[in-house]
């Protein structure tokens, strides 16, 4: 009798679908080596008997996998988070079952840096406000004092990863001064970007006139900009959040941004995303998208295929790259 063969399961989020349930992209780099299935989820409390006996779990954005979730798993050789962050996933559980967690760090890295610097021009230049005004058959300019020339301003970097140094080159090509802080990086980086190191958060806020975050969400980042960081900003100064929602205290931020303390803010994420109320939403100021920073026909392509040559490599036992556990 033939053995039946290893199966990858790809958990999409049920409330925010990202894939399409054929699985085509991880199907065709698969082949042979594995049955592909495909399981809508709104958390781990879903998991049916089928899903938990994968060999390989492909987990799209905002499915929580928890410890109870990952002990219900019978013979997983590997959990994949399909993107960079992985914070959804308790990897110290899945260590602890010894189950590796692998991330994809290195897709849609244009399109993160890219989406961070469209918000920051669109607060640096008013777009959305002049818009408004010019589509309300009106011609003045009510947001002139916060029409910045770029050169004169300080784009603020914290985490000068993939992404974040991505973002780095293309402020510095816009012309914006550039620093950065990131406590885990080498000498010499600064030097090798071209762009200037600051000794610490503080600093860096304090003169920052564009403050862009790019590090990723752990025990070290939550709320890493609260209310503190935030009075340390130039009340004209603007923030734009591409990494995870909750590295900045949602409440400190809009309060800031309703206080004047702020003079706006681009979120591709925020804490406990999406916005909750009508209230949040109406926050003067405030740019949201809908945590499609990385989105691009492109860069997903990019993302299945390089998680599901990972889940491959997991069914055929063969070592495995980008474990972040």
């Amino acid at each position: 009798m033939q053995p039946s063969k290893p199966i990858v399961g790809i958990i999409d989020w049920a409330k925010s679908p990202q894939s399409e349930p054929e699985c085509r992209v991880e199907r065709a780099i698969i082949g042979e080596a594995a049955d592909v299935r495909y399981f809508l989820c709104h958390s781990d409390a879903e998991f049916t008997d089928e899903l938990c006996s994968v060999q390989a779990l492909i987990v799209w954005h905002n499915t929580p996998i928890t410890a109870a979730g990952i002990a219900r798993l019978k013979d997983c050789r590997a959990i994949i988070r399909n993107g960079v962050g992985f914070d959804s996933v308790d990897v110290r559980a899945a260590r602890a079952r010894g189950i590796p967690v692998c991330n994809v760090p290195d897709y849609g890295t244009e399109e993160v840096a890219d989406h961070a610097i469209a918000l920051a021009l669109a607060q640096c230049r008013q777009l959305f406000p002049l818009d408004a005004e010019a589509k309300r058959l009106r011609w003045t300019i009510p947001v002139e004092p916060k029409l910045r020339r770029l050169r004169e301003l300080t784009f603020g970097i914290v985490g000068l990863g993939r992404i974040g140094t991505a973002a780095a080159l293309r402020a510095k090509a816009l012309g914006f001064r550039v620093c950065f802080h990131d406590p885990y990086l080498a000498n010499g980086v600064d030097k090798a970007v071209g762009v200037e190191r600051v000794g610490s958060l503080d600093e860096l806020l304090r003169r920052a006139d564009v403050l862009s975050l790019h590090c990723p969400l752990n025990d070290e980042t939550r709320h890493l900009i609260g209310g503190r960081e935030l009075a340390l900003m130039k009340p004209s100064a603007f923030i734009v959040n591409t990494a995870r929602g909750a590295v900045i205290e949602k409440a400190a931020l809009l309060a800031a941004l309703r206080a004047s303390r702020l003079a706006g803010a681009g979120l591709d994420v925020v804490e406990g995303e999406p916005l909750q109320t009508a209230e949040e939403a109406a926050t003067p100021n405030l740019i949201v998208t809908c945590h499609a920073a990385f989105c691009s026909v492109e860069s997903k392509q990019e993302m299945r295929r390089s998680s599901a040559r990972l889940a491959r490599t997991a069914v055929r036992g063969e070592p495995l790259s980008n474990v972040v556990n």
